[in-house]
Order: C-alpha cells, then sequence, then structure tokens
C-alpha cells in the first residue's frame, strides 16, 4: 500500500505524492492530506479480476472516475458497460456503482467526488488572466 507524502505546502497550495501509480495497490484518499475544501480525490487500483468489494451511492456528492489504465466493467444500477484507459464515467447522486477490473494486468483510476450542481463558474468564466513574472 503506498502512502501519501507531503512534499510542500503554503498558505495558499498544497503539494503532495502518492508515489508511483504504477504498481499502486488499494485506495488513498487526498482530501486530509491537501487540505481541500471543495471535492475528494481518490487514487484507485484494482488487481486482474477484481472487483470493488461493494456497492455504494451518494446522497450529495457526484462521483468522476478517470481510467489510467487496464480494461474493465462498469456498473450504474441496472446498466454495465465497459471502460478502459481514457474512459471518464460521471455517476449522479442516489444511484449505485460498483467497478471490475477484467484486464491481465491491474487496472488504476482515480475517482473525483464534489457535490453535485455545485460548479458554477468554471475555465474563462472563472478564470482571468494576471500579469506575474515567470519564476519558472
Amino acid at each position: 500500500m503506498s502512502e501519501i507524502k507531503t512534499l510542500s505546502s503554503g498558505d495558499k497550495f498544497a503539494h503532495v505524492s502518492i508515489g508511483s501509480l504504477c504498481g499502486f495497490e488499494g485506495k488513498l484518499f487526498v482530501k486530509e492530506a491537501t487540505g481541500a475544501t471543495s471535492c475528494e480525490i481518490s487514487f484507485g487500483s484494482l488487481p486482474s479480476g477484481a472487483t470493488v468489494p461493494f456497492f455504494h451511492s451518494h446522497k450529495a456528492n457526484e462521483e468522476n472516475y478517470i481510467i489510467l489504465s487496464g480494461v474493465g466493467k462498469f456498473q450504474v444500477n441496472d446498466t454495465v458497460f465497459d471502460v478502459a484507459e481514457g474512459s471518464v464515467i460521471r455517476v449522479s447522486t442516489n444511484c449505485d456503482r460498483n467497478l471490475k477490473c477484467t484486464s491481465t494486468e491491474a487496472m488504476a483510476y482515480i475517482c473525483i467526488q464534489a457535490k453535485e450542481d455545485s460548479l458554477g463558474d468554471y475555465t474563462m468564466t472563472d478564470a482571468e488572466i494576471t500579469e506575474r513574472k515567470g519564476l519558472l
């Protein structure tokens, strides 16, 4: 099992690492480590043939799954569909979901959980170009 390491932080940011996603096993939640106040992000890995050991649903938060590697099946209520590297799945509140790895290699994924219908302005409607000297 990987562990979260804090690399640096300041008043306005947190930089953490879970290490390599290749060979990562299990599930790690990073909200506490980063101090996030808007969403929960978790990293998960399922070995070949494994299924998440339970169905679950959320009352207030939707989830967005991003499949990083592997192939599998995703179930939302009674609908089952194929997923693979590059698949992005949004699951609304108040419905059951689960995931199974069907590839010979492990499936790695990210899950982002945030309050459903809470996204107001985003991208360029929320962002503004600023003048700052680059230090990179």
